[in-house]
């Protein structure tokens, strides 16, 4: 990602300022859901923005690793694990996604809302323990235009074929995909 990306990214976090204590919650497409992610073990949050997902899986009872490119966010994302008193169980980093998925420990959680590389797909079945749980969305044509960031019907589900779903969803923009190792 450029240093242009990167810092309209930081700008756009800073002008967003941290999330409420009150919004800490997972996506709202994976809310239904909740009762599938783990209460332990870890978790890794790609493009994490401010933290309320991978904040939520650490009160949970979940290790965190929430990566985004953006310093700001990471930095409100640290803001918000401290507040909500779960900093010991989270760990955020500034990292650009575009030079791979970063080293770690296998993930009984991979967490990607609203951001899609595909070139991450084999790292991130890979990552996933046995057993382990992908919560991927992305923005999609279906329901919406064609664009350079949205995904095309049916792809999350291919991407992933692997993997056994467990729900998954296209339309008004968004794709989604719930799936197990």
């Amino acid at each position: 990602m450029s240093d242009q990306d990167r810092l309209r990214w930081d700008e756009r976090y800073a002008d967003r300022g941290p999330v409420p204590l009150d919004d800490v919650s997972l996506p709202p497409v994976f809310e239904p859901f909740a009762d599938v992610f783990p209460t332990a073990g870890h978790a890794i949050d790609l493009a994490c923005g401010r933290g309320a997902a991978a904040v939520w899986l650490a009160r949970r009872g979940m290790t965190v690793s929430g990566f985004d490119v953006s310093a700001v966010a990471v930095a409100q994302a640290g803001e918000l694990a401290l507040a909500s008193g779960v900093m010991q169980r989270c760990r955020f980093v500034a990292v650009d996604l575009d030079a791979g998925l970063p080293a770690g420990p296998p993930a009984d959680v991979v967490l990607c809302h609203r951001f899609r590389d595909s070139r991450l797909d084999s790292d991130i079945v890979a990552r996933l323990a046995p057993g382990g749980v992908l919560a991927i969305s992305a923005l999609s044509e279906v329901g919406a235009s064609p664009g350079p960031f949205r995904v095309k019907a049916g792809e999350l589900n291919a991407a992933f074929g692997i993997l056994e779903p467990i729900a998954a969803g296209e339309g008004d923009g968004e794709a989604w995909l719930l799936a197990r190792k």
